[in-house]
């Protein structure tokens, strides 16, 4: 671009700018004009990232940074492109104005830059209801990621936090619940706000209830976004949470009623019964000390509150998915348990754990001192 003719279009933009906006008008224009372009790249994020600047940012895009655009940093020029691209009239030209941007950046030097464009475009394209070509666009992406050996985090989570919202508007709550997880592990908990905290809490433990391949809550659990649910409205699907780590029926049947207040809880009522009732057998056999864990179905049952007939079901059903080892004694009515998967435990799990070690602490006391009174000669010897 002509210098002249940039530095009539700073001045115009100078002339519409809010007042308190145009001493960094002015430092763009200087910045630019001695070719600092670190320093020009830096001033601009800070402007565009300013809400008074909502009318200029296209312009300023358009007219000013893609006339230097391959000079600065491709990833920070991606992320003028993302903030110009908030004051497009709506989605479809959204959606063209960062299909332009990605090609522009998809350069063998800045691939970081165009994944991060790629995925903005796919995002665009989920709110568009073209999910098979944000697949395609998220797939691309994927691949990319796979290939770097080290990328601004930024980049990680913008992927997360998309193809998280992919599979929750595909009702793959696994596949959500993971990617929701990822995106979490990218980001400051403290830059979402805490209506934006509490939907993503909110959307994580539904998906964790209602998903058929999840069964161990722990890294939810741990999490400090599921605090933002204290003391809300929602409090009880915390509380339902924790009812279903630890296998608490009882807990449940007090929730049980707020089910209906989450259409898609309520619309798996029948699936979450079945769901507590394996958390409540894997917490009866992890209750119960390693030499002990031998449970006839009359045993599970009274502990799991289902019907005789279909214990076998249940216990067939944990060691299908991985939840216990061991085997079946159909004849004799046992079940043999000889391994349960680890979870994350509350107080009072912890509490039982440590009187099972009291006991075992006790038990080789009492084996110590047997063997030194029967061997006392050999020990004397």
């Amino acid at each position: 671009m002509d210098p002249e003719k940039v530095s009539n279009f700073l001045k115009e933009q100078l002339e519409t700018a809010p007042e308190d906006l145009q001493q960094s008008l002015l430092t763009i224009e200087d910045y630019w004009d001695r070719k600092l372009w670190h320093q020009l790249t830096d001033i601009l994020v800070e402007y565009f990232s300013t809400p008074a600047s909502a009318d200029q940012r296209l312009p300023l895009f358009r007219e000013f940074i893609l006339s230097f655009s391959d000079k600065i940093n491709q990833l920070k020029f991606v992320s003028l492109g993302l903030l110009a691209a908030t004051q497009c009239s709506d989605d479809l030209e959204r959606l063209a104005f960062l299909t332009d941007l990605t090609k522009k950046v998809n350069k063998p030097a800045s691939q970081d830059a165009y994944v991060y464009a790629l995925v903005a475009a796919s995002e665009v394209k989920l709110r568009l209801e073209d999910l098979p070509g944000a697949r395609k666009d998220l797939d691309i992406a994927e691949s990319r990621l796979e290939t770097f050996d080290s990328v601004e985090t930024e980049v990680h989570a913008t992927f997360y936090r998309t193809n998280a919202s992919y599979y929750q508007a595909k009702a793959e709550f696994g596949a959500y619940y993971k990617n929701a997880l990822l995106y979490l592990a990218c980001i400051d908990i403290k830059s979402l706000t805490l209506s934006d905290a509490q939907h993503r809490a909110y959307d994580l433990s539904v998906a964790a209830l209602v998903s058929d391949s999840i069964y161990n809550f722990g890294e939810l659990l741990l999490h400090p976004i599921l605090d933002s649910l204290t003391n809300t409205p929602h409090t009880w699907l915390r509380d339902l949470l924790f009812a279903f780590n630890r296998g608490d029926l009882a807990a449940y049947n007090v929730l049980e009623n707020n089910l209906s207040k989450c259409p898609l809880l309520e619309e798996h009522k029948t699936f979450l019964w079945q769901k507590i009732s394996l958390s409540a057998l894997t917490e009866a056999v992890f209750r119960r000390p390693p030499h002990d864990r031998a449970m006839t179905f009359a045993a599970i049952s009274q502990e799991t509150n289902v019907q005789p007939q279909e214990i076998e079901i249940l216990i067939m059903k944990a060691l299908s998915l991985g939840l216990l080892r061991g085997s079946i004694d159909q004849v004799a009515e046992i079940a043999r348990i000889n391994w349960v998967q680890p979870k994350v435990l509350d107080m009072k799990q912890i509490d039982n754990m440590r009187l099972r070690l009291k006991d075992w602490d006790s038990s080789v006391n009492q084996l110590g001192n047997w063997i030194e009174g029967v061997g006392k000669d050999v020990w004397a010897a």
